[in-house]
Formats: C-alpha cells, structure tokens, sequence
C-alpha cells in the first residue's frame, strides 16, 4: 500500500519539474542573450520522464522519474528591426533580431495538463491515506 505512495510522490515531483520548466519558457519568452550573456535567444527546454523501476509494486506499477531536461534545437522567430541595438549586423537576417520560438499556447495547455496530473497524484495519495485509516481501524 505505501509503495503507491511512492508512486505518487515520485509523480508529484515530476510535474513539480515539468511546471518548473514551463514558467522558465515563459519567463524568458523574450530574453535574447542565454546565460553565458552570448547573443542566442533562449530555447525552450523540456523535462524527459522514464519508468522509475526503484518504485515498482508486486502488481508491476512503477513510479516516474525525470532523467534529464532537455533544450529545444528549433529556428528562432526573426523580427525585423534594424534600429534595435541587438539586431543582427550582417548576412541573411541583416537587420533582424532573432527572438525565442516559444508557443505561448502551447506552454499553457502544457502546464494545465501538469497542474491536472499533479492534482491527480494529490487524490491518490488521499484515497491510500484513506484506506490505510479505515484498514487500522478495523484491524483496532
């Protein structure tokens, strides 16, 4: 029984993850240096989730684990501003900033689907907390 909990915890956390790095797309939907300060738009990144064997049940459930996050390698979305002072100085784009490709839309739906499944992870743990109760009071 306390295995599922383990279950759902380790669901939690990957949500917990998966919501983390959806406000990190967000917030940096239009930041245009990445973190070494270098001129490259930011690039969505995304949690990758894999079975985690560690939690398994004897009915053969199993927990997730988040195995890595990992970065978007897609074009960026390209404006044309030529009086912007990060505005590309020659070649193809001359003239235009290069800003972050990210689907607004998209990064809601996603976190609406995490919040949906971290919810979901919270009502199982409730329902075994539940039944845990009400099997110690009849075992009392």
């Amino acid at each position: 029984m306390f295995a599922s909990l383990d279950i759902s915890t380790s669901g939690l956390v990957a949500q917990q993850t998966r919501l983390m790095t959806i406000s990190s797309n967000l917030a940096n939907i239009s930041s245009l240096r990445n973190e070494n300060g270098e001129l490259r738009p930011y690039q969505a990144r995304y949690p990758v989730f894999t079975p985690d064997e560690s939690t398994a049940t004897p009915s053969g459930g199993v927990g997730v684990a988040v195995t890595s996050i990992e970065t978007e390698t897609i074009e960026p979305r390209y404006r044309y501003q030529p009086n912007h002072p990060l505005a590309i100085k020659s070649g193809k784009w001359k003239g235009y900033v290069a800003y972050p490709n990210i689907n607004v839309m998209a990064e809601f739906v996603d976190a609406l689907e995490a919040t949906r499944a971290y919810e979901a992870n919270l009502g199982v743990m409730e329902l075994t907390k539940n039944m845990a109760q009400q099997t110690f009071q009849i075992l009392v």
